[in-house]
């Protein structure tokens, strides 16, 4: 074991380099996960000003901090994806509510009136659903998700798998990823909505 190594790390730069280390984080801007993360950073550089007087020089707390990053990160980081894989599975396109496809018609157009664009978007991939649901063009499925409607809706109408493989990953992007919505990314979905309700689905073995 390493003892007496002469380190001379003045206490803004030990400070600075925990809170750059803690600066590398992989979640994305804007989020809760931000939050606690800053939240983190300024409890590790109290930490650092609390022992700025103990025995064991700046190495030893510099070390300490990058510890607790080098656990915290992979802890927190396997928590977001357990939480959103549970909001996944709790229903990504339906709420606990059952609604009509004309409801979430309604309630997407109402969103779009407020300029509540990412609501509305996801609203419209609802109504999409519900109404192929009610056509039996798909089975209900519980719980399923923007992706899988659009593999099991693009089977039944390869005319329009491309776009609505689109709409999932906006669906997502405005749901997941942290992405607002827009006028033109609701407007494609209401276009997509409008297109599948005259669409009609080609049989296996059939021609397109």
């Amino acid at each position: 074991m390493i003892i007496d190594v002469p380190v001379d790390i003045a206490r803004d730069a030990a400070r600075e380099a925990a809170i750059n280390e803690l600066a590398k984080s992989i979640y994305p801007k804007e989020s809760w996960w931000d939050r606690l993360l800053r939240g983190v950073q300024e409890w590790i550089a109290d930490l650092i000003d609390a022992a700025s007087g103990l025995p064991g020089g700046w190495f030893s707390i510099v070390m300490l901090a990058l510890l607790i990053v080098a656990v915290a990160i992979p802890v927190l980081s396997m928590a977001r994806r357990a939480t959103r894989s549970r909001a996944g599975t709790a229903g990504e396109l339906f709420g606990a509510r059952a609604r009509t496809a004309a409801e979430h018609r309604a309630a997407a157009e109402a969103c779009a009136a407020q300029g509540r664009w990412a609501e509305a978007i996801r609203e419209r991939l609802r109504a999409i659903a519900r109404d192929l649901e009610d056509r039996a063009l798909l089975d209900r499925v519980p719980g399923r998700t923007a992706d899988e409607l659009a593999a099991d809706a693009g089977r039944m109408l390869p005319d329009l798998a491309d776009e609505l493989a689109a709409a999932a990953r906006l669906f997502d992007d405005v749901t997941y990823g942290d992405l607002p919505g827009t006028p033109e990314g609701y407007r494609s979905m209401a276009e997509l909505d409008d297109r599948l309700r005259r669409a009609r689905p080609v049989l296996s073995g059939a021609p397109a």
